[in-house]
């Protein structure tokens, strides 16, 4: 059973609302990350909590929000525009895929609101939580990335790595009142969406399979949700007392619908893989496996499987007709594992 509430569920709706285009650029200036201020307005890549984190994808210098246009510079005049809807264009070269499109992202967003992933939300919620209040709290001046030599200053930094429309990272935030976030994904669609998922939360276009662009050890919870791993990336932005959360599916997730739909099953060596992805750059702390049981439709059913990689190795036609031949409602199982990392 899912561990969301009513009054969380409330509450990420509400902060899923969308916020006007057209905000005041800040411009970067240095911020005392050890005594926490109030938000007074929505998070994005300019606000001075996130920009400190930011770093130039193609020199690795600090950003700053540029004064003359909506953009963020390096010294060196390398220049990333901030797009109308709220996001960051942090890609350099061409993206490796676009990613999903706008109705993709629109049917997804509308699957996860109806709480069917809340399984995973809120394992993901709890253990970050969990991860950062047994942590090494503030020791000593923080760095100019926010962090502290011990701890992860004012304001812990959580980025989604593959974070879609930011659900996920949104019910993270929820659960930490003094973390900010920042989402990175390759769709413009998602991104979109993930810019207002949160009023702490940034989101930025980039390419996770290459340098991310964010300082060294600037990270206290990285999410990992379906998504590729970068091992040596990953290993360089988080704070060395900071946590890795990754979620992989297990052989139960969506069983039901792998034979009737000629679905890919999952790889039985992806513990494995997970972890060859990983070794010498992580170890792993914890593993829990987190199950729920989904009733869907079939439009739900169109939606879940477009959100895996099924998608892309499976005949649109075939798998609609599939769909339209399953009985309604379905009643497919959510499993998922999900492992904290720990630096080494």
């Amino acid at each position: 059973m899912s561990t969301v509430t009513p009054a969380l569920r409330r509450r990420l709706l509400r902060v899923s609302a969308p916020y006007p285009s057209e905000q005041p650029v800040y411009t970067a200036q240095p911020v005392d990350t050890t005594r926490p201020t109030a938000l007074t307005r929505p998070v994005d890549a300019t606000h001075p909590w996130i920009v400190a984190r930011l770093r130039c994808p193609v020199c690795a210098e600090p950003l700053a929000a540029a004064t003359d246009i909506r953009a963020l510079r390096c010294p060196r005049r390398h220049s990333f525009d901030l797009a109308r809807q709220g996001y960051v264009n942090l890609l350099t070269g061409r993206a490796p895929h676009v990613g999903d499109t706008a109705e993709m992202v629109a049917a997804r967003a509308d699957f996860l609101a109806a709480g069917h992933y809340d399984v995973i939300s809120s394992a993901l919620a709890e253990t970050a939580a969990t991860w950062l209040a047994t942590a090494t709290g503030d020791a000593g001046p923080p760095t100019a990335s926010g962090a502290t030599a011990a701890g992860f200053g004012a304001y812990p930094l959580v980025v989604d790595a593959g974070a879609g429309t930011g659900w996920h990272l949104a019910a993270v935030l929820a659960a930490l009142p003094d973390a900010v976030g920042l989402a990175l994904d390759v769709a413009k669609p998602a991104l979109r969406r993930a810019a207002r998922a949160h009023p702490r939360a940034a989101a930025a276009l980039a390419d996770t399979w290459q340098r991310l662009p964010l300082a060294d050890r600037s990270t206290a919870v990285l999410l990992n949700v379906f998504a590729p791993r970068n091992g040596v990336e990953f290993r360089r932005v988080l704070h060395p007392a900071g946590a890795l959360l990754v979620v992989t599916p297990t052989d139960a997730h969506l069983a039901e619908l792998v034979d009737v739909l000629g679905l890919l099953r999952v790889d039985p060596a992806k513990t494995d893989r997970v972890a060859d992805s990983l070794a010498g750059h992580f170890t792993p702390e914890q593993t829990t496996v987190h199950t729920a049981r989904l009733t869907l439709g079939r439009a739900e059913v169109a939606t879940l499987v477009g959100m895996g990689p099924s998608a892309w190795h499976t005949d649109p036609g075939r798998l609609a007709a599939a769909i339209d031949a399953l009985p309604a409602p379905v009643t497919v199982t959510a499993s998922v594992r999900l492992t904290v990392w720990r630096p080494r």
